[in-house]
């Protein structure tokens, strides 16, 4: 469901954004929400979370979500950890960023999502139920489908980054 009046002055729009006002000229646009997640690894394993909320629940997800107003990914993905996890962390490589989607009151969202590989740095896991009903260690070799399309793609092109450099965990 998209906008079919101006936020500003609240005359009907001629068309779905990106769209200009015709009364008030205020332009509006669908631009993607920026989230940030984090892959913990340890070893040939890495961290999942059976998602216990919509959407996708049940599904096998990484810990991370979307940024605050005006909050770096970077920071955002240390809050998220700190969340979900009730851990610090510690961000080491960049993964990638993604363009993927999310249904959120019956509206499916652009997302830009950004994943880094992270390390536990203190604290231990205790997870918050509102966020994640259970935990488990996964081969990276042989990944369930995770919750979000770019989270396989992240899980994929990490395989590489894994195999071509040393990295932690």
């Amino acid at each position: 469901m998209t906008a079919q009046h101006c936020l500003r002055c609240g005359d009907r729009l001629p068309g779905a954004p990106p769209v200009s006002c015709t009364s008030c000229g205020y332009e509006m646009f669908v631009n993607p929400r920026p989230t940030a997640s984090i892959v913990v690894a340890d070893g040939e394993r890495f961290l999942a979370l059976l998602r216990a909320h919509e959407p996708n629940v049940g599904r096998w997800d990484l810990p991370g979500g979307f940024c605050d107003g005006f909050e770096h990914p970077e920071a955002a993905a240390v809050r998220e950890a700190r969340e979900e996890l009730g851990v610090d962390i510690r961000l080491d490589a960049y993964i990638g960023m993604y363009l993927g989607t999310y249904l959120f009151q019956d509206e499916v969202l652009p997302t830009l999502d950004c994943f880094w590989l992270a390390t536990i740095v203190g604290g231990h896991i205790v997870l918050d139920p509102s966020e994640a009903s259970a935990l488990r260690w996964i081969p990276f070799d042989n990944p369930p489908p995770m919750a979000f399309p770019t989270q396989d793609a992240a899980l994929r092109d990490l395989a590489v980054i894994r195999t071509s450099v040393r990295l932690p965990g």
